[in-house]
């Protein structure tokens, strides 16, 4: 079978759709429910899997590339369908790799479940390392979880969510438990809701979803109270901070790849707004420059454009490499090092793009109900993904210390 384009999993109509979908749902801080049902319908959220489980198949380098496609129409709804193909790429990478522990996920994605992703707690510096959510043998097999996951994108409609959460039995040693908690194993109180019939445990989701920005994503705070991960969707138990783990490089190579993509996305459309910026006329009173230059001729104008698309190219080469090598399965000393110095740096240069395009606009791209002002406030929220600059610098410096020794 060829393999599929990122015109082929998402066609140009479809795109358009989209994004002309993408302010209401901004506006009205809600889901984005019919971009969520056209993605699904067209085989989006079976892209990562391969062509004997019944996916697409399509490699990381193009769902990258499809990602930062989607972002630069509608932020919000590829930032809330990247958690789920995490997942799907997270147990790609492991079936290429002879690990079969999450073919299953592969199989129940074609059939059209949906994965959210509830790792993320608040004040958990360790990430996926260690987890202040609590996990305890069940008599059956499986644990009961309990704890809160915040940021939990794909709140509204996921099937399967993937947690992490410590179990610390008398007398031995702690392991992170990683599995997936089914929905229909547990009742949910949706927000403002009332309590459904459970099975056994409880999911509820407390406070409101206000965001500034990727209000679209419906991320909200998942309290899990004695849910079930039944024994045959457990993926892993692994010791605290112990990165060896395939898992661990899995799970964390494909967030920080795939979520780099979304705000590379959100770059590439701010500086696509910034270039219809400079090469309008100049304007001066009483009409059109009388020379018929533009605004990119002002030499200040083109310098500052010229460094942000040099400076987004630099950021989109250094992802592109990381995904290649991670199709390429390639051994890596640097992997946590290079993918953590990748996603903040990515969001760090889009952040810096959409500042250039705010300028370059001007007061037009001030307007609350503007594109630019949503890409502004949609931007900032890379800042918020693990693993956090500080993070970074702190292994940068245990890296440091440790070529010196």
């Amino acid at each position: 079978m060829t393999e599929k384009s990122v015109d082929d999993l998402l066609p140009a109509a479809l795109l358009e759709r989209v994004r002309g979908r993408a302010a209401t749902y901004d506006a009205e801080n809600r889901f984005f429910a019919e971009d969520f049902a056209e993605l699904a319908a067209a085989g989006y959220l079976a892209a990562a899997a391969p062509e004997s489980f019944g996916g697409t198949c399509v490699n990381l380098e193009t769902l990258v590339a499809s990602q930062r496609r989607l972002a630069a129409h509608a932020p919000a709804t590829a930032l809330g369908v990247n958690m789920h193909l995490v997942w799907t790429q997270t147990a790609r990478f492991l079936h290429e790799r002879g690990i079969g522990t999450l073919d299953w996920v592969l199989r129940d994605a074609v059939a059209g479940e949906v994965f959210g992703f509830g790792i993320s707690e608040a004040g958990n510096e360790a990430v996926l390392m260690d987890s202040f959510s609590v996990a305890e043998p069940h008599p059956e097999g499986g644990y009961l979880v309990s704890g809160t996951k915040v940021f939990t994108t794909l709140s509204p409609v996921w099937t399967r969510l993937g947690v992490h959460a410590r179990c610390a039995g008398p007398g031995t040693d702690p392991q992170i438990v990683f599995g997936f908690v089914r929905r229909d194993a547990a009742g949910v109180r949706e927000a403002g809701a009332g309590s459904q019939g459970l099975a056994e445990g409880r999911i509820e989701h407390p406070g409101v979803w206000n965001p500034l920005g990727m209000r679209a994503t419906q991320s909200w705070n998942t309290q899990l109270d004695g849910v079930r991960i039944l024994e045959r969707d457990v993926a892993a138990t692994i010791s605290p901070f112990d990165g060896s783990d395939p898992l661990v490089l899995a799970i964390f190579s494909s967030f920080s790849i795939l979520t780099a993509s979304v705000y590379a996305g959100i770059a590439d459309r701010a500086l696509e707004l910034a270039r219809e910026a400079a090469n309008r006329p100049a304007r001066v009173p009483g009409g059109g420059d009388p020379d018929g230059r533009i605004r990119l001729d002002d030499p200040h104008t083109a310098a500052t454009l010229t460094a942000a698309m040099l400076h987004h190219r630099r950021s989109l080469d250094a992802l592109t490499l990381l995904a290649r090598d991670v199709d390429g399965q390639y051994a890596r000393d640097d992997w946590f090092l290079a993918l953590a110095a990748a996603r903040n740096e990515v969001c760090d240069e889009a952040r810096a793009a959409v500042d250039v395009a705010m300028r370059l606009v001007g007061s037009r791209g001030f307007q609350a109900d503007a594109e630019l002002a949503r890409l502004y406030r949609d931007v900032l929220a890379g800042m918020f993904h693990p693993s956090s600059s500080a993070a970074l610098a702190a292994t940068m410096r245990r890296t440091l210390f440790d070529d010196q020794g």
